[in-house]
């Protein structure tokens, strides 16, 4: 009869623990939950120090992703033979006339409408008065009056004047904030447009196979996202505010500009940016035209969000975000809570960056089909993996086949390293043969 051998590592009792406090099943616990608190107070510190420069943290964010919407337009003019400060500074002198363009627009069309605007909203505002008076549910004109009178009354109260006072000095420190944060936004944009690539390039060099092949990537695939997301949302965001503003224009709504502008200022918040602009055109159609005009206003808008949703989106967007409607909007909603508009503007995308950051340095992930769990939720055109270009994969493979160079300084040679030993620089090392 044959008995199996058994192999020493198997046949070695395992090593016990030594009896103590700590040796039983509640002290692992214990212990395990002290780790936890611990690397709790250092995220809830490191998020305290954030949001005491919440200024600081906002202009990055902004920075970063205009840098990798615009630095497909400086590769492609420093390819053509341009400088890199001469590309540079076109796509800033690009950006420049597009938002001067934009807010000059703007304030010229209020400005010559305004006082058509007045009139129009003072005779809406009494017929849509009379409407309500004289509509299938009947209202008290005194109703109406005494609330009237009242907002009259606050307005015009002491009250009222001091909050008013006091809320000009907070909007004079936001707005102090904001130039200050835009000016940091330029300066910013401006140095990762010109040394992007040499800024990531000296933090590689860090690091060195499998973890600077990774970290290239990362920045690769967030640079992907970031600028594929605020070029397509801003193609989208234009299709629609050149529909709604061209219905509007028809119907003859004033401030037909500012008003398409807010639509395409209110695509960049997904799931209810273009709603409420929807809203605020149908409001103001309803004040300074009438109800018909107004169910007029909803209809296109309604329309147009379903040709976004359907078809826009889709096509332009492509595989840029690859995030699940529900996660979009939990990102939406932290974003706006902690950090406003610019949240509100910024969760998506980063989230979604965050989501490839996450596939890129975690290999967990069961992929494809499962006999219990059934069908992949993930569709693999939506991996991080398969969105590399086979230049990124071959620039990825090198990387890990590098080997850590001689460091130069107190400890190290200066001795220029000799060539290899065959081929160019560009060669990879032959892979070896075992033995037999």
């Amino acid at each position: 009869m044959r008995t199996r051998r058994e192999s020493p590592a198997a046949a070695e009792p395992a090593p016990s623990r030594p009896p103590g406090p700590w040796s039983d099943s509640l002290g692992v616990a214990g212990a395990r939950a002290g780790q936890l608190l611990l690397i709790g107070a250092v995220v809830g510190v490191v998020v305290w120090l954030l949001l005491r420069v919440t200024l600081v943290v906002i202009a990055v964010l902004v920075a970063l992703i205009l840098a990798s919407a615009l630095s497909p337009l400086v590769r492609w003019l420093v390819a053509k033979g341009w400088p890199p400060v001469a590309a540079t500074l076109a796509a800033f002198l690009a950006l420049t006339v597009l938002l001067v363009g934009v807010v000059g627009g703007v304030v010229m069309a209020i400005r010559n409408e305004w006082s058509t605007l007045v009139a129009s909203a003072e005779q809406g505002w009494e017929e849509l008065l009379s409407w309500i008076v004289s509509g299938p549910v009947p209202v008290d004109p005194a109703l109406i009056d005494d609330a009237t009178e009242q907002i009259t009354d606050l307005v015009a109260s002491g009250d009222f004047a001091g909050n008013l006072a006091s809320s000009t000095l907070v909007g004079l420190t936001a707005a102090t904030e904001v130039l200050t944060g835009m000016v940091l936004v330029i300066v910013l944009l401006f140095f990762f447009l010109k040394d992007g690539t040499k800024i990531w390039n000296f933090f590689l060099r860090w690091f060195h196979g499998e973890t600077r092949a990774k970290l290239a990537e990362t920045a690769d695939r967030s640079s992907a996202v970031l600028g594929g997301y605020v070029r397509g949302t801003a193609t989208v965001a234009l299709v629609d505010a050149a529909l709604i503003g061209i219905g509007l224009a028809i119907i003859g709504v004033p401030l037909t500009v500012p008003l398409a502008v807010i639509v395409f200022i209110g695509a960049f918040i997904p799931v209810v940016g273009a709603t409420l602009a929807g809203i605020l055109a149908a409001a103001v159609t309803l004040v300074t035209m009438g109800p018909l005009e107004a169910l007029i206003v909803v209809i296109i808008v309604v329309g147009v969000n379903q040709l976004e949703g359907n078809l826009l989106q889709p096509v332009v967007m492509g595989r840029t975000l690859s995030l699940h409607p529900l996660i979009v909007l939990l990102a939406l909603t932290i974003g706006t809570i902690l950090g406003g508009i610019f949240g509100a503007v910024l969760a998506v995308p980063y989230t979604a960056m965050a989501w490839t950051v996450v596939q890129i340095w975690t290999d967990r992930y069961q992929a494809g089909p499962d006999p219990v769990l059934g069908d992949d939720p993930l569709e693999p055109k939506d991996r991080a993996a398969n969105k590399a270009t086979v230049a990124q994969r071959w620039k990825y493979r090198r990387m890990r086949r590098q080997r850590p160079g001689d460091s130069l300084g107190a400890v190290g040679s200066d001795t220029p390293e000799p060539p290899p030993p065959t081929g160019t620089p560009w060669t990879l090392p032959a892979a070896s043969t075992p033995s037999r």
